[in-house]
């Protein structure tokens, strides 16, 4: 498919006439070795009548065994070696990793080889990812987990009609339809030495890595299906979607395209927005200070600019997940019904409030500080610092740390304040509700009518001031602009 810039360090290209074959290498002296091997494609490729098929692929091939070896065997035979082959699949990437001590590598590396080139394509396992793939959407997601179930929702309506416009594990009909030799298909035509990125850290011998190009050669060289465009259709007006749900609270999010991404100038800038408007489960932004921490409404509230699944269970975003278009997004659960209109209103005025004044320069200057220390963080193992190594090289950057420390100190509060007021805004914004009543909950959004909230403790006087103005907040939604979808039929 792609062939990401090759400037940055630590990259090499295969030589022996597999140019394509690109190489992210960090070698140290640690005894563990990290083995991460990329392929650049993923659910952009499925076919219109198999989404998820690029999902299904790669659970089969870190879940299905080898040729010679049955998926348990290969699990008995890494347990003593306290290792694994793990995968993670996406729109624009997949991704196979694991971590051994070089002492066991050759054993590590020999299964791994297997599994990804020589893989066992049984009918047992086949069963097995398919059941495993169905019961993550209809209970893991559907049933469990309010907050990835509306940013999934949000993405898949943002880019309906596009190649991103379905959910990348796919939907329950077409994975129960889909074949070993689909996966086959699409193993064959998608998973390419061009794809490919292969990434090393660690304490590794000094052949080890010409051993995995040998080995890689054989896969096909190019891969022939062209690189789709990503083009979401313009939002004319602001639109809901609830998601209709036998649950206790509301939960949202919502938000819209935008053209920037890592390597453009304003990336940094808007970075640090997301920073000061609310990081991921941190509790110093703007939004968690505003509505949870003054007026104790919800457990979080937080924006993203890049895509940012399981964060349920994840504190920092996962490398490996880059794309070619990213949304900004702001994400708040779980409210109590009574207070779920007010809220919405509230972080609507925020958003309002941050694109009309800006950042404020003591704020400015806190939240500088606190992101040029916090990328540090990202990549504090060989691990992550891998990975994001590897995303360096498909946005065409330097090394993560070096960009973003180098991009915040050269911003001034001016130049932040003019990209939010470039790239956000407050109207034509898609939002996502999951929660019970929906009828009751769209009657609450639609309009410029009053949306009231009641306080268990007593709140300050600039506060309830301030209440005043949020609950006449007009929302910008009709009653045509509102869908309700029962939680049954989302990504079946």
């Amino acid at each position: 498919m792609r062939v990401a810039s090759a400037g940055v360090i630590g990259v090499l290209l295969a030589a022996s006439g597999l140019a394509q074959m690109r190489t992210v290498t960090l070698p140290s002296k640690s005894p563990l070795v990290n083995i991460r091997i990329v392929f650049t494609t993923g659910a952009i490729v499925d076919p219109a009548d198999k989404p998820g098929l690029s999902h299904l692929t790669a659970a089969m091939l870190a879940g299905g065994g080898t040729k010679d070896l049955t998926y348990k065997q290969v699990v008995d035979a890494m347990f003593p070696m306290a290792a694994s082959l793990n995968n993670q699949s996406d729109q624009e990437m997949t991704v196979f990793s694991g971590t051994t001590h070089v002492d066991n590598l050759p054993a590590y590396y020999k299964l791994v080889r297997s599994m990804l080139l020589d893989p066992g394509w049984r009918e047992d396992d086949f069963k097995r990812i398919k059941d495993d793939a169905i019961n993550s959407l209809r209970v893991g997601l559907r049933g469990n987990n309010d907050e990835e179930l509306g940013k999934e929702v949000l993405y898949s309506t943002l880019y309906r009609g596009t190649p991103y416009g379905h959910y990348s594990v796919g939907t329950i009909s077409a994975i129960e339809k889909m074949t070993i030799e689909d996966l086959k298909q699409f193993y064959k035509r998608h998973y390419t030495q061009s794809n490919l990125i292969l990434g090393l850290a660690g304490g590794y011998p000094a052949d080890f890595l010409d051993q995995i190009k040998k080995d890689f050669a054989a896969l096909s060289a190019k891969d022939e299906t062209p690189v789709p465009a990503i083009k979401p259709e313009p939002i004319d007006h602001t639109r809901a979607t609830i998601v209709e749900k036998n649950t206790r609270s509301v939960a949202y999010s919502f938000g819209f395209p935008i053209d920037v991404k890592r390597g453009d100038p304003d990336y940094p800038a808007l970075l640090l927005m997301q920073s000061y408007l609310g990081p991921h489960r941190m509790s110093g932004g703007r939004l968690f200070q505003r509505i949870r921490e003054i007026r104790g409404i919800n457990y979080g509230d937080y924006a993203y600019i890049e895509y940012f699944p399981r964060g349920m269970f994840a504190m920092e975003p996962s490398p490996n997940l880059a794309r070619r278009s990213q949304i900004f997004q702001i994400w708040i659960r779980p409210v109590e019904p009574p207070a779920a209109a007010f809220t919405l209103r509230l972080a609507f005025f925020e958003l309002e409030k941050l694109i009309k004044d800006g950042i404020p320069n003591e704020d400015f200057n806190r939240t500088k500080e606190f992101l040029t220390k916090y990328v540090n963080v990202l990549t504090k193992t060989k691990n992550a610092e891998l990975g994001y190594a590897i995303d360096s090289l498909y946005y065409g950057i330097p090394d993560y740390n070096s960009y973003i420390k180098n991009g915040i100190a050269k911003l001034t509060v001016e130049q932040v304040n003019a990209a939010i007021r470039k790239h956000l805004r407050a109207d034509r914004i898609q939002i996502v509700a999951v929660s019970a009543n929906a009828e009751q909950l769209k009657k609450q959004l639609v309009g410029s009518g009053p949306a009231p909230i009641e306080y268990n403790s007593a709140k300050p006087a600039a506060i309830l001031t301030e209440d005043k103005l949020v609950e006449k907040l007009d929302l910008g939604l009709r009653p045509a602009d509102v869908q309700i979808v029962p939680v049954a039929t989302v990504f079946e």
